[in-house]
């Protein structure tokens, strides 16, 4: 018997879209970027490269049904794939997940993560351009958002809790008039034969607090690993960490931002979960194969440590329901930000045997 539900973030962009080919060129993908990273200073790993599954392509079926035995085999429970719906109808990307839900395979859970926001030219340096807006057209939109996603919904697969299918919010901030939309969707769903919907909404920062959710997670926690600056005296945090940034990037040339895992694994052990909120752990972070110098890494991850913050979590979430006993595992293959638990070239499958010795 498992003793935690664990999820895990998928990425879809492992395969060609004529927008990609647009904006970054012909053929571009996320392994795009992965094989072009390179090592920034001393000590820092990259290029980071797979193993056992290789540069898929997520068009085919074989590499789907392959991924989802892998992450069967170490107790993950479900993905959940990023989906993007920027109004109107707009969707990018939604290729892997539709062929999985109308193909019935692999047969393996799986629950939906609303990407909510604008796609922007940050990858060129340009993160003020727009590249695809992001919009909220109003209630019909909503509408039309919801049944495009019932069949998933209804689907057997579809993971659900207290019996209500889990749809995650990226950026609630965002969501104009967002308790109106989730009562709207609630009475579709309950209107339609379901028992309402369970929403997770994306945490950003320590204090911040979401309203009408039934549930929350801390997504980005990199971002919020304490800097100690004691010795430059009452000068604001906020401010040195964005001049330390600007000289390392410009003038001593390594990443804006690096952190020590120790660090990372510190604080989030030593913060205490909200009333309603989920733990999100994370096996690495290192997404300068994407934005060069202006990127976030963390240094000296090792399975055994990512061990001791699963085990972590696992105690924050011990007198929850059965049903309520998850935890988020950001990513399944985020490749671009280091951020995976597919098996790679350093360390193999060790990250997932963390996971199955923990789970089950």
């Amino acid at each position: 018997m498992k003793k935690v539900r664990c999820i895990a973030i998928y990425l879809p962009q492992f395969h060609p879209i004529p927008e990609n080919d647009e904006w970054y060129g012909k053929g571009f993908t996320e392994w795009t970027n992965v094989t072009k990273a390179k090592s920034l200073f001393k000590g820092h790993y990259q290029p980071i490269l797979p193993a056992d599954l290789g540069f898929y392509d997520l068009r085919l079926s074989e590499v789907r049904i392959a991924q989802a035995e892998l992450a069967k085999e170490y107790g993950i429970e479900a993905f959940c794939y990023w989906h993007y719906w920027f109004g109107n109808g707009r969707r990018i990307l939604e290729r892997p997940f539709q062929e999985v839900l109308e193909s019935g395979k692999p047969d393996f859970p799986f629950c939906l993560a609303w990407a909510n926001g604008s796609w922007t030219a940050a990858w060129y340096g340009m993160p003020h351009k727009i590249l695809l807006k992001q919009e909220y057209p109003g209630t019909e939109d909503h509408k039309q958002h919801f049944y495009t996603l019932l069949s998933a919904f209804k689907d057997e697969r579809y993971i659900r809790v207290n019996n209500k299918p889990l749809f995650f919010i990226y950026n609630p901030r965002e969501l104009p008039n967002a308790n109106d939309f989730m009562r709207l969707w609630n009475e579709l769903a309950k209107k339609e034969g379901l028992h309402g919907m369970y929403f997770v909404g994306a945490l950003r920062g320590d204090k911040e607090r979401l309203d009408g959710y039934d549930a929350t997670t801390l997504l980005d926690s990199y971002d919020n690993t304490p800097e100690k600056y004691a010795f430059l005296g009452r000068i604001p945090r906020a401010i040195i960490r964005r001049l330390l940034r600007v000289v390392r990037a410009n003038l001593l040339k390594v990443p804006r931002r690096v952190i020590e895992y120790d660090d990372f694994v510190k604080y989030l052990n030593n913060r205490k979960l909200g009333e309603k909120e989920l733990p999100l752990i994370m096996p690495n972070f290192d997404d300068t194969a994407r934005i060069g110098l202006r990127g976030t890494v963390m240094i000296n991850p090792t399975p055994r440590k990512f061990d001791i913050m699963f085990k972590n979590a696992l105690k924050k979430i011990d007198q929850k329901s059965p049903d309520e006993k998850i935890i988020f595992i950001e990513a399944w293959n985020e490749w671009a930000e280091g951020n995976y638990l597919e098996p790679d070239r350093k360390f193999g499958r060790q990250y997932l045997d963390v996971v199955k010795n923990n789970v089950f």
